[in-house]
């Protein structure tokens, strides 16, 4: 007699098990998360991992042509210089922010070197992917597409076509049949991505795993999932502009933090190749409350103009509201403010935008924001042909950050001739010539310098 399946209960955002149903998952606290899910038996992997001997580190051979170039400098800038071979890499974002048409222009490029590219998508028709081809002018003998969900179906196709690149599109519909739980649950994309990664590795065959993004901005799934692949992706921007930031969050091939600009255009993603112009383009000048920031993401120096808007507030509760940088590093800042230079701000309504879309996390912005902050307040704009940056700490310092002479050299490239910054980034700093250097090492004297 055949024996009834266990059942049990996983967490859709950890992966947490109870043999009970409980309205709040113990573990990472998501209320109405736990789904019940059939245990059934584990089956061997059809591409196991075979362990070889110890092998010195010295003598193991670097070959520099090892990465694939995508002809997409800002996508390849993201990977770390190319697609290393035997790598698997998840490409996340918001519905409609365009990770397919991506994947699908990286893999006709590739396809049009004579790599055989397979599609696999288990959402769309191939009548849908025809059609976004043709938008993208994709016409690649080399480049396939296949429907299912099947993990396992995949490999019996895939033995005797042996593709040079593998796209699933996406990784949230793809199923294996060793487990009986419905696609995208905790287990199916955890043992589908294991699958997939034990294929990618012992066939050397790079893979793009397409993920889907919840509510709070994380990848669906179990977090096991990122830890699994190579290089995690993120792209991010509103899908109602044109921009597009594709943001390297993990990568054990390259710097993390890298970041590459894109333009959505009728034809798909074009590179941007000078982004600090494009956020620039439209800042308008003698404006209160607005100040530029070079910034360092990645290995790259980007410039970004920061908003300020403080006024009175009308409400008991004044507002905070930040899009583009850290909601709790605006309310330290406004303290440090009232309490080291006087200048209450605690019933005002207080909005900092990041022009152009881009999320900026790096402590380098405090002192701009600041400065942006006290050109609201006040009503008096800045010098057109200044940059700001330094970390501020809580007893009213202003702290040095890293690489000053590459934000300073991005800044004089543009056309800015004073920077603000501590007086411990001046000495990196001095070796950019025709940039007038101002530094401080506290914000009490603050308005001396700015007006």
């Amino acid at each position: 007699m055949k024996k009834a399946p266990k059942f049990v209960y996983v967490c859709q955002g950890c992966g947490f098990q109870t043999a009970k149903w409980m309205g709040r998952c113990p573990d990472c606290g998501q209320w109405n998360s736990l789904v019940e899910e059939a245990l059934g038996p584990v089956e061997k992997s059809p591409f196991p991992q075979e362990i070889g001997k110890p092998v010195r580190v010295s003598d193991i051979s670097l070959d520099p042509d090892l990465r694939l170039k995508s002809d997409i400098s800002e996508f390849d800038r993201t990977l770390g210089g190319g697609i290393v071979p035997g790598s698997m890499v998840l490409i996340g974002g918001d519905p409609g922010i365009g990770k397919s048409t991506l994947a699908l222009q990286v893999a006709a490029l590739l396809a049009d070197k004579g790599i055989k590219a397979l599609y696999l998508s288990g959402e769309e028709s191939q009548q849908q992917i025809r059609m976004r081809a043709e938008r993208l002018s994709v016409r690649s003998e080399n480049l396939f597409i296949l429907n299912g969900t099947c993990v396992e179906e995949l490999f019996r196709r895939v033995e005797d076509f042996t593709p040079g690149l593998l796209v699933v599109d996406s990784v949230q519909t793809v199923y294996t049949e060793t487990l009986p739980s419905a696609p995208g649950s905790v287990g199916q994309v955890r043992e589908v991505a294991t699958k997939l990664l034990n294929w990618s590795k012992g066939t050397g065959v790079p893979t793009f795993l397409v993920g889907h993004v919840t509510k709070e901005g994380a990848i669906a799934g179990p977090k096991v999932l990122e830890h699994l692949v190579d290089t995690v992706l993120y792209m991010e921007g509103d899908p109602t502009h044109a921009f597009r930031i594709v943001r390297s969050v993990k990568n054990r091939f390259g710097a993390t933090n890298e970041i590459g600009v894109f333009e959505m255009k009728d034809r798909g993603l074009e590179e941007v190749g000078n982004p600090s112009r494009i956020f620039l383009e439209e800042r308008p000048r003698g404006a209160a409350g607005s100040v530029v920031i070079p910034c360092v993401e990645g290995s790259r120096p980007v410039l970004v103009e920061v908003q300020a808007l403080v006024g009175p507030s009308p409400l008991g509760m004044p507002r905070r509201t930040a899009i583009g940088v850290d909601h709790n590093r605006i309310s330290l800042l406004v303290a440090v403010l009232g309490k080291r230079m006087g200048m209450e701000m605690g019933d005002q309504d207080i909005f900092i935008n990041v022009a152009g879309g881009l999320k900026v996390t790096e402590p380098a912005v405090d002192l701009g924001i600041v400065c942006a902050m006290v050109s609201s307040f006040l009503d008096k704009p800045l010098a057109d042909d200044l940059v700001v940056f330094g970390e501020v700490g809580l007893a009213g310092e202003v702290r040095g950050v890293n690489q000053p002479e590459m934000r300073l050299r991005e800044a004089h490239k543009l056309g800015f001739s004073r920077c603000l910054l501590s007086k411990r980034n001046m000495e990196g700093g001095r070796r950019i010539q025709h940039m007038k250097l101002i530094g401080i090492d506290s914000i009490r004297g603050l308005l001396d310098v700015l007006y």
